[in-house]
């Protein structure tokens, strides 16, 4: 198998079969063995039927369908689990992501590169505020990290098959997939392109969700937030410190002071309000090894067209 296509797909109806004859155009002309795997997140439509209605008609479409709602990084994860090709491209279902572009992709490839991800010069049908925070976020990440990460660059990418089987050892919960690509160092590239506006439907991928792949991608590749916790902590400890060499100096020398709760409750919110903001960053990082210490599996496939390896 020459090339494989995972694409992730929650709630397509709309977009899976002009997904699907786009890509077919996009591929054919390369003259290529390929694959195109569909993974259904839990899907509430009738997004599953559809994909099973093409892999009837075409052995080169291949699905796998989640119990439940796993998340969009869970599912590419699985699809990399069970892609064959030497060369394997992420690819979301939305069509906001061109499948015109793989050939080009794939030609980058073919020079050596063993990664090439897709940098989005503009980004159709976006609001500012999304636009905005996606921008500030991965800016933002790559200054707290030791990780270079990609600005501008979603999960749409070409990979290697040494990338795809070195990824499938990496087998934490909370998955981070551009993260961990970047945290590599394999060779990479990019190739530029216009995001197109979403082709139909609405977005499955809400700001809570967003929030926390945020979370996901900084708490993975970076302990800035617990040296701020650790930081903010002394700093809070050195102006207390001070508030009662004051408070001292006033009742004890100059004896010029009012006695009252207004500077007491001042002083205890704000010291409370430090520590569960602390507390709170600490719990993220504890919650995440508690998820991995429990090993559980990371996926469950409810049905599938791939067959099983024979070892």
């Amino acid at each position: 198998m020459e090339l494989s296509v995972v694409i992730p797909v929650y709630n397509e109806a709309a977009n899976v079969l002009v997904l699907y004859h786009r890509l077919q155009q996009a591929i054919q002309p390369l003259a290529i063995s390929y694959e195109l795997l569909f993974v259904n997140d839990g899907s509430a439509d009738s997004s599953l039927d559809l994909i099973k209605q093409l892999a009837q008609q075409n052995t080169q479409v291949r699905y796998l369908d989640f119990s439940r709602n796993f998340g969009q990084q869970i599912a590419i994860s699985a699809g990399l689990d069970k892609a064959k090709g030497n060369a394997v491209v992420i690819l979301d279902g939305d069509l906001q992501d061109p499948p015109e572009l793989i050939p080009a992709l794939y030609a980058q490839w073919q020079k050596g590169h063993e990664v090439v991800y897709a940098r989005r010069k503009t980004r159709a049908g976006e609001s500012l505020t999304k636009k905005t925070t996606a921008r500030l976020f991965y800016r933002l990440l790559t200054r707290i990290t030791h990780t270079s990460m990609p600005v501008d660059a979603g999960d749409f990418r070409i990979i290697s098959r040494k990338v795809v089987n070195t990824l499938k050892q990496m087998p934490e919960q909370q998955k981070f997939i551009r993260g961990q690509i970047a945290w590599l160092g394999f060779p990479q590239t990019f190739l530029e392109y216009d995001r197109l506006e979403r082709y139909q439907g609405q977005s499955g991928y809400s700001y809570t969700k967003m929030i926390r792949l945020a979370l996901d991608g900084i708490t993975s590749y970076s302990n800035l937030p617990l040296k701020m916790a650790t930081v903010s902590g002394f700093g809070v400890s050195g102006i207390a410190f001070l508030v009662m060499l004051y408070t001292l100096y006033s009742r004890f020398i100059t004896r010029d002071y009012v006695p009252g709760w207004s500077s007491l409750m001042v002083s205890i919110l704000f010291l409370g309000g430090v520590q569960l903001i602390a507390i709170g960053i600490i719990g993220e990082y504890m919650s995440r090894l508690s998820e991995n210490v429990r090993n559980r599996p990371l996926y469950i496939v409810n049905e599938t067209n791939i067959p099983e390896e024979v070892n």
